[in-house]
């Protein structure tokens, strides 16, 4: 049964000109305003059920104003549609209980919950879930996946249909709100395109017969979950691809489903899944794509079809968002990275605080390490840390010695607890690493990180103190009760025979050295930085060769972050060489010669360039840090067991008056990434 919910129940229902907080009637239910969070795989699930830490995240969203979460992306319809972990399992009778637990969580906020249910197809795997082959209309391998599939007879094709059924019945019982399928990558997909479908029988060939499955399909899931239950399909528009599925033929199939009277909406998608370079570029475009590439072409698709359409795709921002609905190209926008950005959006946007909004910047970490935000440290954590920071019970004087990610992140959640906050930076701005990864122009969005701290800390009232190197005694000038060290890290070019031969990567992305003709790179983090600076310079002109000790370029960054780059240094001709370390840089006449040492094989090579570039991490700037320790309460000892949240309770030891204790965070520990400072910062600040 449909839950129809109360637009009141939140206050984001309230009264408003703003197109993004207007009312929508989707089948029964009255959706409090515009913006949703469509399906995705959050990797929250505990063997296949969503328990306290996949409910928690989705309820943080409900609390936060949005109209509609959508869960399970992916959602298994039947054992053979694993990818060996990460889905909720919508098979059998089990996960009904916890469905029922967490629709009721998204309703208590007045919030509508659905939940994607499809059979992977060609896209499962034979080699962990459940170990059984995949299937697919036709024998036809995906590259992504990489398995062989099954073509499925009769018998396959009536099972999975009822699977389908049966697992839209268990979201119904479960008090959801609706259910969609998937065309795309996914089994039905696969029907009703011609690269996937070459079959000769009445589900193949023509358009009616390659559609014949999801229409038996969704005649299926009719039957099972009744006339008042929600039923839409996440729906490719274009395929984009020879041999695919073009925009008209999509058009004929939305128009063959619409006929059929079976669905409700249209989730719009655009292109291709099957290769890490199509979800990156298409299904989810990330920072190397334009902002909502797809939305002009969705809007034709509404114009052209009858019900009602929902449409994510690099909606990152309000303004875009607005567009989106105000030119009635969607009649819901999905904005689901931006809520793992912020699952508040919807609240501040209604207490007229859109500025204080946590931009999304697009730097798909939430990729890499599932539901992750780069800057947001409480998503995927909220049973372990909240969104709301509590405020202390007893103010203290606060000092950060730095201005990067952490010491920004240091320096607001200190604050947002009450407390009396300096932050000292010896730069000329905020913002540490982040300006110098920001300054290579496929990651500029990434200043967004900086610029919301740098306004919260303003809000805040926290004082910043620029252009001052903060020694031991400059901080013990400011009285402290505690001090947060976060002075992060210079280049690492310790032990490096020939070190002084060598520019970094900072130097050369800043503009502080320039390039010079032909230039080689060396990476020994796998990190974002050396390629960022080789499609600098590639751009600027130069003849670049980049040699790393990976196998692979930026091995250690999201999947569409690394395809992309790879993709980019091969239009560009840069040179890549894989199992190289560097051993030995000297001068050879007005170049460098560099020696390398073969990974896997221990054979010694010498390259040759105008310049080296060497990127091989950081090394921590620890100076003031290490003046302080003695003076400390604590040693400059963190707890980390209070700091993680495996102690909740500080020790009896209380801090003598006017002393003062001591932490470090961030590279100025070890050399990490932009999420490890800012979610180490929050953790230790939150408890302070």
């Amino acid at each position: 049964m449909g839950h129809d919910v109360n637009i009141a129940a939140s206050p984001a229902g309230g009264p408003s000109g703003d197109p993004l907080l207007q009312p929508f009637r989707l089948k029964g239910l009255t959706l409090r305003n515009r913006v949703v969070s469509t399906s995705h795989a959050s990797m929250l699930d505990e063997g296949g059920l969503p328990l306290e830490r996949y409910q928690r995240y989705h309820e943080e969203k409900a609390r936060g104003g949005l109209a509609m979460t959508m869960a399970g992306g992916s959602a298994m319809t039947s054992p053979d549609s694993s990818w060996g972990g990460g889905q909720l399992d919508l098979s059998s009778d089990r996960i009904i209980p916890h469905l029922q637990s967490l629709s009721q969580r998204i309703h208590r906020h007045g919030a509508a919950v659905m939940c994607q249910v499809s059979h992977l197809g060609r896209r499962a795997t034979a080699y962990a879930g459940n170990w059984l082959p995949p299937v697919a209309p036709s024998r036809v391998r995906e590259t992504r996946n990489r398995n062989f599939p099954k073509e499925m007879d009769a018998a396959d094709i009536d099972r999975i249909v009822k699977d389908y059924a049966s697992a839209a019945k268990r979201c119904r019982d479960g008090g959801l709100d609706g259910i969609e399928s998937v065309t795309g990558g996914h089994l039905i997909g696969q029907f009703l395109s011609g690269r996937t479908n070459r079959r000769m029988d009445a589900f193949g060939g023509s358009l009616e017969n390659r559609a014949r499955f999801g229409l038996m399909v969704h005649e299926a899931i009719r039957r099972a979950v009744g006339d008042d239950f929600a039923v839409g399909i996440r729906f490719v528009i274009d395929e984009a691809v020879e041999e695919g599925s073009d925009f008209e033929e999509c058009l004929a199939f939305a128009r063959l489903f619409e006929r059929q009277g079976h669905i409700d909406f249209f989730n719009c998608i655009f292109g291709r899944m099957d290769t890490d370079l199509s979800l990156a570029e298409q299904n989810m475009p990330g920072m190397f794509t334009k902002s909502a590439p797809f939305l002009p072409l969705v809007g034709q698709f509404k114009r052209e079809t009858r019900l009602p359409v929902i449409h994510a795709a690099a909606i990152r921002d309000i303004a875009t968002a607005r567009h989106a609905i105000r030119e009635n190209l969607v009649d819901l926008v999905g904005m689901t990275r931006a809520h793992i950005a912020d699952p508040h959006i919807v609240n501040k946007l209604t207490r007229g605080e859109e500025e204080r909004i946590r931009p999304c910047v697009g730097a798909s970490y939430c990729l890499y390490k599932k539901v992750h935000c780069i800057h947001n440290p409480a998503s995927g954590h909220e049973t372990t840390i909240s969104h709301i920071i509590d405020r202390a019970e007893t103010s203290k004087r606060v000092v950060v010695v730095g201005g990067g990610p952490g010491g920004m992140e240091a320096a607001r959640v200190a604050a947002e607890r009450g407390h009396t906050v300096s932050l000292l930076e010896a730069g000329a701005r905020l913002g540490g690493q982040v300006l110098v990864a920001a300054s290579a122009l496929d990651r500029r969005d990434l200043i967004g990180i900086v610029d919301w701290r740098a306004d919260e800390l303003v809000r805040l009232g926290v004082q910043v103190h620029l252009n001052t190197y903060a020694d031991a005694e400059a901080v013990l000038a400011e009285k402290p009760d505690a001090v947060i060290v976060a002075t992060g890290g210079i280049p690492d070019m310790e032990r490096l025979d020939g070190a002084e031969h060598c520019d970094s990567v900072w130097d050369v992305l800043t503009g502080v050295v320039p390039s010079k003709g032909d230039v080689l790179i060396y990476d020994e983090t796998g990190r974002q930085a050396a390629s960022s600076c080789a499609l600098h310079l590639a751009r600027l002109g130069r003849v670049v060769s980049l040699a790393m000790v990976d196998d692979t370029l930026a091995l250690e960054t999201p999947y569409p972050e690394r395809v992309s780059l790879r993709k980019l240094a091969s239009e560009l001709a840069i040179r890549v060489v894989g199992d190289q370390r560097l051993v030995k840089v000297a001068r050879q006449g007005n170049g460098i010669a560099a020696r390398f040492r073969h990974e896997l094989t221990g054979a010694e090579t010498e390259m040759t360039a105008a310049q080296l570039i060497v990127e091989r991490g950081t090394v921590p700037m620890e100076d003031t840090y290490q003046e302080l320790r003695a003076r400390s309460a604590n040693n400059g000892v963190t707890d980390i067991a209070l700091m993680t949240g495996t102690r909740t309770k500080k020790g009896d030891n209380a801090q003598a008056p006017g002393s003062f204790v001591l932490h470090r965070i961030g590279d100025a520990v070890a050399s990490r990434d932009i999420y490890s400072s800012i979610y180490e910062a929050y953790r230790l600040c939150s408890r302070l």
